[in-house]
């Protein structure tokens, strides 16, 4: 690792498959100063955190980079049968000291190993470290919840020696203990940092936030806390130019006018005292030739003046932050029978302890939000709920229509269309109408024909909202895990509203003690040493 590790970034733009330019000619360096990247959905900060890293070449431009860089994806999807070792990117150093231990060195061995002679037991601290003592390097992936995912990945990405981390939203599925770990142990990282979040009490412990927006990077120094401030202040200031551009603009083209009228008033004096004048033909033309001559000059100032004017209100409307309203519709549920759902005596697979067994009914207009430690098997009860998953034992029922929303958008079908999908679902509704409720999403045009697979992390969460709600019959029972994660700010707000309306069943999972708040819940059900505990939400402890 080097004392003084950098990105920098030199003329980047980047254009997307379908020849969309995201964003153009940024510039931008990056030290040993812990920074946050923010945006709004759809920006291009999951491009430009891969271009950084390497993992993707920029359309034009080029990036310095002071030594090897770890990028930990925003998604993380364990292949069949990868190990946590695959995982966590050690799995070929390990497989290289194997080899050596056992006497069978292949050419290069000692090279991939290095200086990591002490690899396995290293991983092993760190998996402790991580609360993940129950797991070694052996154990499938495919086991994992996606708290205990992002762990492994995070394990790896401060094992790997690297000179720079590239962070992709790395505290979504955390639970608060782990993310409060997740700060600490950024804090005591002593390479380069940048790390792509929405959230704030992460954003809160870095030192600088850096904002990608249409108009290109900006960078703020301090926290999230001091980064929104400075942005209300910014917009406000816009806001204000923007209106008096707009007003003097008004003003100087109703001037304008006035003395458009007035050179017409005159030219037409001028034609009625000549046609009235006893001048010879010759002078007759001068006069009117001069005549031409001047109203051409003025229109073609006035014309000046008229675009002058115009590019002064487009460049504060520039300046004003382009904020696409997102707007969720809820819909409403069909009146069903008072018991929704009901495990009898259900034994949950893939868990040991405590949560591996429930007994649980939902009732119709229950909110309930779920809440538990990494790894408790709220993910695997959202999945038996929704019937995805079978149960090793006991009865689950379902008396009405369910949709669910998992960490995975699985949802989602990869390789369509968002408006090709919601329009298999629901036949009944135009293309029109299904259009305007995608835009009221931040869904435009530029992301309904590509594969859903290409949207940002954020879009996909739209996507499949839009997927999960707006269908021919709307879900009474509706099945969210952590639905915040991936959105900004203006999307998770607009959620929280949409969920307040909904008049259905709502089971909901989230780390985020606001976002449950949020959603009026009824009931709290925790995963806990005790097993399943089902309470009144304003009597559980926040």
């Amino acid at each position: 690792m080097t004392h003084a590790p950098f990105l920098t970034l030199h003329g980047v733009s980047h254009s997307l498959p379908d020849g969309r330019l995201l964003f153009r000619d940024l510039e931008a360096h990056f030290d040993h100063r812990p920074t946050g990247l923010v945006g709004r959905n759809g920006i291009g900060k999951s491009v430009l955190a891969r271009i950084l890293a390497g993992t993707l070449m920029p359309t034009t431009g080029r990036v310095l980079r002071s030594g090897p860089v770890h990028y930990l994806p925003q998604q993380i999807r364990p292949q069949p049968q990868q190990t946590v070792a695959g995982l966590a990117g050690v799995q070929a150093g390990l497989d290289a000291l194997a080899r050596i231990e056992a006497g069978c060195a292949l050419p290069g061995d000692d090279e991939l190993l290095g200086e990591r002679w002490d690899l396995r037991e290293r991983l092993a601290r760190m998996l402790d470290a991580s609360g993940l003592s129950h797991v070694d390097a052996d154990t499938p992936a495919t086991r994992l919840s996606g708290g205990e995912l992002t762990r492994v990945a995070l394990a790896g990405a401060f094992l790997g020696g690297a000179d720079f981390l590239v962070l992709d939203e790395p505290s979504n599925h955390l639970d608060r203990q782990h993310r409060d770990a997740l700060i600490e142990q950024l804090r005591r990282w002593p390479g380069g940092l940048l790390v792509v979040s929405h959230d704030r009490s992460l954003l809160d412990s870095l030192h600088a936030i850096v904002e990608l927006s249409e108009t290109g990077l900006r960078r703020y120094g301090g926290g999230h806390a001091f980064y929104a401030r400075t942005r209300v202040q910014e917009h406000a200031a816009a806001q204000d130019r923007l209106d008096r551009s707009k007003a003097q603009n008004r003003r100087q083209a109703r001037e304008l006018d006035r003395q458009r009228e007035r050179a017409e008033r005159r030219q037409a004096r001028g034609r009625h005292d000549a046609a009235n004048a006893n001048l010879a033909p010759i002078l007759l033309g001068l006069r009117k030739g001069r005549s031409e001559t001047t109203s051409g000059k003025l229109r073609m100032q006035q014309q000046a003046a008229r675009e002058s004017l115009a590019q002064q209100v487009r460049e504060a409307a520039a300046a004003v932050a382009s904020q696409r309203e997102t707007v969720l519709f809820a819909p409403t549920a069909a009146r069903g029978p008072d018991r929704v759902a009901a495990l009898t005596d259900v034994t949950l697979p893939h868990l040991i302890g405590a949560t591996r067994n429930i007994a649980l009914s939902l009732l119709r207009g229950q909110r309930i939000a779920l809440v538990g430690a990494n790894g408790s098997g709220k993910s695997t009860l959202l999945q038996v709920l929704s019937g995805r998953l079978a149960p090793l034992g006991g009865r689950c029922e379902l008396a009405v229509a369910t949709a669910y929303l998992d960490q995975h958008l699985s949802l989602l079908d990869p390789d369509r269309g968002v408006l090709d999908q919601l329009r298999a679902i629901n036949r009944r509704t135009g293309e029109g109408e299904l259009r305007s409720r995608l835009a009221l999403l931040g869904l435009g045009p530029a992301q309904l024909r590509p594969p859903a697979d290409q949207l940002s992390g954020g879009e996909r969460v739209r996507a499949a909202m839009a997927c999960a709600l707006y269908g021919e019959n709307p879900a009474q029972l509706l099945l969210l895990d952590e639905p915040d994660n991936h959105l900004d700010l203006d999307a998770t707000a607009a959620l929280e509203t949409m969920l307040r309306q909904y008049d259905g069943t709502l089971v909901a999972a989230s780390h985020d003690p606001h976002f449950l708040d949020a959603l009026a819940p009824t009931h709290r059900l925790e995963a806990g040493a005790a097993g399943w505990r089902l309470t009144p939400w304003q009597a559980a402890a926040r």
